[in-house]
């Protein structure tokens, strides 16, 4: 916890400092009022006490009673300014931080888990930091005060008061220890749950398809019992705490009476009125110090969850990403656009096997390389490479002459064009998508968009569109079909000007005639940029400067279509399999 409010900027701890006088000015404030209400008791059972002066302690004492909800109010304004504005800053610096994550670091702690620990994890920090402020540093003043204000005015009183106490705290302790862990485990549920929901969400067209509803039910229901029983477990334990506050609370005073009765009933006739208006001022006192320790406890209870969520975000932000900035902007200016692989190799974290090994290959400026291969054979992993979204395990990978690893990544992403797997598009309008990024964005112009959409062939249905260049894209593109959406990511990367182009399987959802259509206009149009093709159909790489067939994660052949017919058994075993007889002899 006190990691995370060292996210507190200095004029924040100024608002605390603040606040803590108006908090002491609080406590003094409710603490001088049972000092009026002895004044008034000792008026009332004097003979001959003039009914001014009880009017006069009574007027102090509704000063003091405003005085202390002014200042109240005012620590509850600045204690949600401090909470709202801490919430803001861990939200934006955990959303950065994730920005900075390679792959490895978003599939340790899963996307599910991150989404909550950005959103329910954040609100429980901002839930304790408004409450702590006006209960933690008023609620041990107040004991303290109001204890040293009753020492010495009754030891049966003290007594009865300790006792409370006591109970109090070891209700609350044992509490602690039961729920505690149940708290933790809330917030892992949390994430099962969130992951159930939006896998059901974006896979809800399969679960359909599939008539897996009732399977996806039982599975969320599964998740949400789990949730629901430590809700209601925890819920049940801290359900005993209220009664007992509530019975110590009332108890207490019952206790301050029936000892005062009895002192009273005791004493001199001279000390009865000292004893009795003594007994109403340690009352409230009383009151006061059990309200302390009541304030303390509602911390408790809050304090588990937000002490876990505050571990679940320090993990995310204590994380440093293991893809590092170099220093380099640029690369050699006789070497643009060109991507050599050295003896590469490569295996994801805790995996026993490479899934590359010993991977050497060129891709000179202007050249068409298509990578092809079995599924499972290492293809996008190997492209995936190339802008850093993993580092290699052995080797080197080197764009314009530079190792990848020495350059600033903002640099190097600058000159790749990258189309995935899974083409991916934001909310926004055709253009917005189009011209997205650094090297898009306001720098590309209204024709350079257009142009980008007609080497796309994306023109015919963009033109069609409501609102054309300016039609609304929804999130995902869910209102584009799937060849529509690819065709469109394929115009981001032509717009974005890049030095490089990466096409992770990114024609797969095009029909024969705009596949072919779109790369004679890409080599037409694009001349001089280099080309990294992932495919799976033959047809889509036949004319390609140089394929490199991948196996098992090696190379096992390198050439041109017809070479490797020739003389690689794997690619003539692909072609075969896709191909006629009168198509390979073309």
């Amino acid at each position: 916890m006190i990691k995370i409010f060292k996210h507190l900027k200095p004029i924040e701890w100024l608002l605390v400092a603040i606040s803590l006088v108006f908090i002491v000015s609080q406590v003094w404030l409710e603490l001088k009022m049972p000092e009026y209400t002895n004044e008034i008791t000792t008026l009332l059972v004097t003979p001959g006490s003039a009914m001014g002066d009880i009017w006069t302690a009574g007027g102090f004492m509704l000063l003091c009673a405003l005085g202390s909800m002014a200042s109240a109010i005012i620590v509850g304004f600045f204690a949600a300014r401090i909470a709202t504005s801490l919430s803001q800053r861990l939200r934006s610096l955990l959303f950065n931080r994730v920005e900075s994550f390679s792959m490895e670091e978003i599939n340790r702690f899963s996307t599910s888990s991150l989404i909550t620990r950005s959103t329910n994890d954040v609100t429980q920090i901002q839930l304790l930091a408004t409450i702590a402020l006006q209960l933690v540093i008023r609620a041990p003043i107040m004991a303290v005060w109001a204890i040293i204000k009753i020492a010495g005015k009754g030891f049966e009183w003290s007594l009865a008061t300790g006792v409370a106490i006591l109970i109090l705290m070891l209700v609350v302790t044992f509490l602690m220890v039961l729920v505690l862990p149940k708290f933790r485990k809330m917030q892992m549920l949390t994430d099962n749950i969130t992951r159930v929901t939006r896998e059901n969400l974006t896979g809800l067209r399969v679960v359909r398809a599939y008539n897996a509803e009732g399977y996806q039910e039982d599975k969320f229901e599964i998740a949400n019992q789990e949730l629901t029983s430590t809700h209601l477990f925890t819920n049940s334990a801290m359900a005993v705490m209220m009664p007992m506050m509530t019975l110590i609370m009332g108890g207490l005073p019952l206790a301050v009476f029936w000892i005062g009765a009895n002192l009273v009933n005791a004493a001199e006739v001279a000390n009865k009125i000292a004893i009795f208006a003594n007994m109403m001022v340690f009352s409230q006192y009383a009151m006061q110090v059990i309200l302390s320790f009541v304030m303390l406890v509602i911390m408790f209870i809050m304090l588990p969850r937000a002490s876990v969520s505050a571990k679940r975000i320090n993990e995310v932000l204590d994380t440093d990403p293991l893809i590092k900035d170099g220093s380099k902007t640029e690369g050699e200016s006789s070497k643009m656009g060109e991507v050599i692989f050295k003896n590469v190799s490569f295996k994801y974290p805790d995996a026993s096997a490479c899934v590359l090994e010993n991977v050497s290959f060129s891709a000179k400026r202007g050249e068409t390389v298509a990578f092809i291969g079995s599924t499972g054979s290492g293809k996008s992993t190997l492209i995936n490479l190339v802008p850093r979204f993993f580092d290699v395990t052995e080797g080197e990978v080197f764009v314009a002459g530079i190792n990848v690893k020495d350059y600033k990544l903002e640099a190097l992403y600058n000159k790749i064009g990258y189309v995935p797997q899974k083409a991916v598009l934001f909310k926004g309008t055709v253009s917005s998508n189009v011209a997205y990024g650094e090297n898009g964005g306001d720098s590309c112009s209204e024709d350079e968009v257009k142009k980008a959409v007609r080497i796309a062939q994306s023109t015919d249905f963009v033109e069609k569109m409501n609102g054309k260049y300016e039609a609304p894209i929804a999130q995902s593109g869910t209102n584009v079909s799937g060849g529509q959406k690819q065709r469109l990511a394929i115009a981001r990367a032509v717009c974005r000007k890049p030095e490089i182009y990466i096409f992770d399987d990114s024609f797969s959802a095009l029909d024969y005639k705009t596949d072919r259509a779109l790369r004679s206009a890409l080599k037409k149009e694009t001349a001089g940029i280099t080309s990294l093709i992932v495919a799976q159909r033959i047809g889509t790489i036949m004319d390609a400067d140089k394929i490199i067939v991948l196996d098992e994660g090696r190379v096992v052949g390198t050439g041109t279509h017809k070479e490797l017919l020739k003389s690689c058994a794997v690619y003539k075993e692909i072609a075969t399999s896709q191909l006629s007889e009168e198509e390979l002899r073309q």
